[in-house]
């Protein structure tokens, strides 16, 4: 197998891999797990996320993204290595072609900072691309017309906000807040009324499970098993969505307002066309239920779910690595 070009969104949350012609080949947590002794990794991705929370003090499971950059340098590269690993042969003739996506906020040495870690992985080429531009691709969205559109893409670590236009990015806004605020919300809500500490995995269950942006008239419940701060023994506690909604309106509220400063800069002319076409929400936070109805409610522009909206970055990625010399240009390359 001879592979020449390899997409990959690197995630706060999750790390998703293109291959063209085969489409998404991977998709695992963007979670290492490292010895606190000599910093040696021992898992990456699905193994490593099975971990957290799970081990004995000389072990750590963490991720080694934050808010959409990276946090450890050394880590990230190895699991970069580890996916590309992953995707392309033991014995390779050729080194692949990378393109990478990175949140629309980051600072210069952010963006280095992510070359030179996918080119010691292994790449011949680092391609990045804004991750706002490549969900807008992945999302259909026609980003080289002389028109105006809008793309709202939310994923773990940030939420990005921009409107594109003859496939360049006009007005943009990215706020360090996403899933994994919205997690951390929502265990420190439960923490605080109910007196029940619970890890970042059983948080995110209950935001899948029930989760809403909306308060619901036919609230949903689960049951959420911790430890009891008062006893400090195992127990079962009954949440609402109403609950939930309540403990991540500070997150939400985040959001809104990087949604309202991006179409505070827009041009006139392209407010209009964002006006007549809608939002389109991308990134996996976009599937929180009623949260486009939320957008819509707040900011008086319609505001639609992509389809598949948690692949429109990976998706965007392959999109303009079959068509590099159209894309090549809004890539930073080394």
């Amino acid at each position: 197998m001879f592979l020449s070009k390899i997409g990959i969104d690197l995630g706060t949350a999750n790390t998703l891999v293109f291959v063209p012609k085969k489409g998404i080949v991977v998709n695992e947590p963007s979670v290492v797990a490292v010895t606190v002794e000599d910093n040696r990794v021992l898992a990456v991705g699905n193994e490593a996320k099975e971990m957290v929370g799970r081990t004995p003090e000389q072990i750590i499971a963490y991720r080694p993204m934050k808010d959409g950059v990276i946090a450890d340098y050394r880590v990230t590269e190895a699991m970069l290595k580890y996916f590309i690993g992953k995707v392309s042969p033991r014995i390779r003739l050729t080194r692949p072609d990378v393109m990478m996506s990175t949140p629309a906020g980051v600072t210069s040495t952010e963006r280095r900072a992510v070359v030179e870690a996918t080119l010691k992985a292994g790449a011949k080429n680092a391609y990045i691309v804004k991750e706002p531009v490549l969900a807008a691709i992945g999302a259909g969205i026609p980003i080289n017309s002389a028109s105006g559109n809008m793309i709202i893409n939310i994923g773990g670590g940030t939420s990005e906000v921009a409107v594109i236009s003859l496939g360049g990015v006009v007005a943009a806004y990215s706020a360090r807040v996403g899933g994994n605020r919205i997690d951390n919300a929502i265990a420190a809500y439960i923490k605080r009324k109910h007196g029940l500490s619970i890890g970042e995995r059983t948080a995110e269950e209950v935001k899948v499970a029930i989760g809403s942006a909306l308060p619901q008239i036919k609230e949903s419940y689960t049951e959420i098993k911790g430890r009891d701060l008062l006893g400090g023994l195992p127990k079962t506690i009954r949440i609402s969505s109403n609950d939930i909604t309540e403990a991540i309106q500070d997150e939400l509220l985040e959001i809104i307002a990087a949604v309202k400063k991006v179409l505070q800069e827009t041009p006139p002319e392209l407010a209009a066309d964002v006006m007549d076409k809608g939002m389109v929400l991308s990134g996996g936070s976009a599937l929180l239920r009623n949260l486009d109805k939320l957008i819509t409610r707040s900011t008086g522009v319609p505001c639609y779910v992509a389809d598949d909206p948690l692949l429109c970055v990976t998706k965007g990625t392959g999109i303009a690595l079959e068509n590099l010399e159209v894309y090549k240009r809004m890539a930073l390359m080394k």
